[in-house]
């Protein structure tokens, strides 16, 4: 494969597409169970908790364009499998290749979790009483 000043030649779409199909196919027929994400249009998150949660991951990235080439991703189908367990999201995504992104959650400490629950609980919703199902007890 020749590259072109350090990139690799470009791919296109359907040819990625065709591949994915392929990679998604066989882990299918090795007997894993696939969560994929239909192409849609529209807001990535629709409810209080998503849009903080995208606004939240948001405030984290390194680079200027991760996040919006992730919401292509979402919205024309290129999530082939997303899996959401207690601290971590998981997703198979076909972009140049067929590759998992995992975005993990650390545990809060006790005292800060305190401390966030007591700085939220002026408001309309106390904290504690939408999230204490989201944190396992230790």
């Amino acid at each position: 494969m020749s590259y072109y000043g350090g990139w690799k030649p470009y791919v296109p779409v359907a040819e990625r597409r065709k591949k994915a199909e392929q990679l998604v196919a066989k882990a299918i027929k090795s007997g894993k169970t696939l969560s994929p994400i239909p192409p849609y249009r529209g807001a990535i998150a629709k409810t209080f908790w998503g849009k903080a949660w995208c606004d939240n991951l948001e405030s984290y990235r390194d680079y200027e364009n991760r996040l919006e080439r992730g919401r292509t991703y979402v919205r024309n189908g290129s999530v082939v499998d997303l899996q959401i367990a207690a601290r971590e999201v998981t997703a198979m995504v076909s972009g140049s290749r067929l590759y998992t992104v995992k975005v993990g959650i650390a545990n809060v400490a006790k005292a800060r979790w305190k401390a966030l629950c007591a700085d939220c609980s002026g408001g309309s919703i106390p904290l504690w009483n939408c999230c204490r199902g989201a944190f396992p007890k230790r």
